[in-house]
């Protein structure tokens, strides 16, 4: 049985810049040898719900400014159309050709270096009231006993006009915000994360929703909730990670 996890991948740097989440990714991978990956990123923000039938997925490098190193990298993971044409009839979703963005493989680049694991992406309906988001996660679920892992891709906190040098001490928003989920997800307090903009510092933490978004995909798809990593990165940039299973 895979699990159903969500994970904050951080800047793009996560991937080549040692350090608490760069390194709990790279020992989370040797948890789990799932047959093939769902994943829902923050980045693929999309109305209506749509998934990759792309075979061989492209490296997308969805950001500037940052070393040439970075736009090196190349995640070549093999696609998983069939599995795809099969969700997109189960969810009534449109088939595409799209590779995988950076809240796709940055993650997945420390957890599975080989990229040997065939990878589909599901778009994130934006659009979509947070009932339906778990909703959507409850139809994903039976994948993970045919040892598929369900990853949904985001970031606790994401405020990117506060950045702060890394190193930087978290403030009392993001540690509030950070704290509030954490309580609720272990209590299974499903009825208050469905009303998540309300917890103490969410619009500071979210000016827009599609970085949280995807933890009510995976909670969905899951049972209860484990901390499996917190750390804060850039001073505001919650780097939690959860599993449901």
């Amino acid at each position: 049985m895979q699990p159903s996890l969500f994970i904050s991948h951080g800047s793009p740097m996560l991937a080549l810049t040692p350090g608490p989440a760069h390194d709990f990714l790279k020992e989370l991978g040797e948890r789990y040898q799932p047959k093939a990956i769902v994943v829902v990123s923050a980045h693929w923000a999309t109305r209506e719900l749509a998934v990759s039938s792309s075979q061989g997925p492209e490296t997308i490098h969805d950001f500037y400014g940052f070393p040439p190193a970075l736009y090196q990298c190349r995640y070549p993971a093999p696609g998983a159309p069939e599995l795809a044409a099969r969700l997109a009839d189960e969810l009534g979703a449109t088939l595409v050709e799209r590779g995988l963005d950076h809240g796709a493989w940055v993650p997945l680049s420390l957890m599975y270096p080989g990229a040997d694991i065939p990878v589909l992406s599901l778009s994130l309906p934006v659009t979509w009231p947070n009932q339906a988001l778990v909703a959507l996660g409850e139809k994903l679920a039976a994948l993970r006993a045919e040892e598929v892992m369900i990853l949904a891709s985001g970031n606790l906190t994401h405020n990117l006009r506060a950045l702060q040098p890394d190193g930087s001490p978290a403030p009392a928003w993001v540690l509030a915000f950070q704290r509030w989920i954490e309580a609720k997800l272990e209590a299974g307090d499903s009825e208050a994360l469905l009303a998540w903009q309300k917890a103490p510092g969410a619009l500071e933490n979210h000016p827009t929703a599609e970085h949280f978004l995807p933890l009510l995909v995976a909670q969905g798809a899951g049972g209860k909730a484990r901390l499996l990593h917190q750390s804060v990165s850039n001073g505001v940039l919650a780097m939690d990670c959860y599993a449901f299973d």
